[in-house]
């Protein structure tokens, strides 16, 4: 880690051991009134919860677990079939109130802190861009975060996640079932179905988010397909 990047440490004792090597990063925002309170939720041992780094809205950097540990922030989730999501992966926490506290567009400030940190990870850790994910990817039935104002277009132009792809046609699946297994072949859980497909919506295509299926996000969904079987969407 370019110590550079972080601002300052407060340790938090909310972690264990890794049984995975690194492969993802996941992001979150903090859905709390105030980067204090979450600050002081993530060094609380009775939580049990924590992120490795948490961003605040005037981009100040917290470092709180190691990276080489298991921090306690995915809960229950999956992506690629990944079930132990902590463990493979680098959590980050952006102070945001989230939808239940007055959801807003995350800061200039907070956005340039975040985006060496997160190049910084995945360059050390050589992360796929697919891995990088927010946290409704990987628990569509539990939750919204970063949420629809995140600026993933923003990764995907830096190569840091991947790019948003346009919608070349409108794209109809023969059912609903053949698009929920195309969505699991791409990484979702589709244990809830309209969840899943929510949070599809949410990352992919923000400007209207219904949990219905329809050609738009067919569409979408088939270019990240196609780009993950030539090996672009790596």
């Amino acid at each position: 880690m370019n110590r550079w990047l972080v601002n300052r440490t407060v340790a938090s004792p909310n972690f264990n051991e890794r049984k995975l090597p690194i492969s993802m990063v996941v992001l979150h925002y903090t859905g709390m009134k105030s980067a204090a309170e979450a600050l002081e939720r993530m060094c609380d041992p009775k939580a049990e919860v924590s992120a490795h780094y948490m961003i605040d809205e005037e981009g100040v950097v917290t470092s709180l677990v190691p990276e080489n540990k298991r921090a306690w922030h995915a809960g229950r989730s999956y992506w690629r079939g990944v079930t132990d999501v902590n463990s493979a992966s680098i959590g980050i926490e952006l102070v945001n109130p989230g939808h239940e506290w007055g959801y807003r567009p995350f800061p200039e400030a907070q956005m340039e802190a975040l985006l060496p940190l997160l190049a910084d990870i995945v360059k050390r850790n050589d992360i796929p861009r697919g891995n990088v994910v927010g946290h409704s990817d990987i628990a569509p039935a539990r939750k919204q975060d970063p949420g629809e104002y995140f600026d993933w277009a923003r990764l995907g132009e830096l190569g840091l996640a991947l790019k948003i792809p346009a919608a070349k046609m409108n794209l109809f699946y023969d059912n609903p079932g053949a698009f929920y297994l195309a969505l699991e072949r791409f990484g979702y859980d589709i244990s809830d179905g309209r969840a899943a497909v929510t949070a599809f919506q949410r990352r992919w295509r923000p400007e209207l988010i219904d949990g219905q299926i329809d050609g738009e996000i067919g569409a979408i969904l088939l270019e990240l397909l196609l780009e993950r079987d030539t090996g672009r969407a790596t």
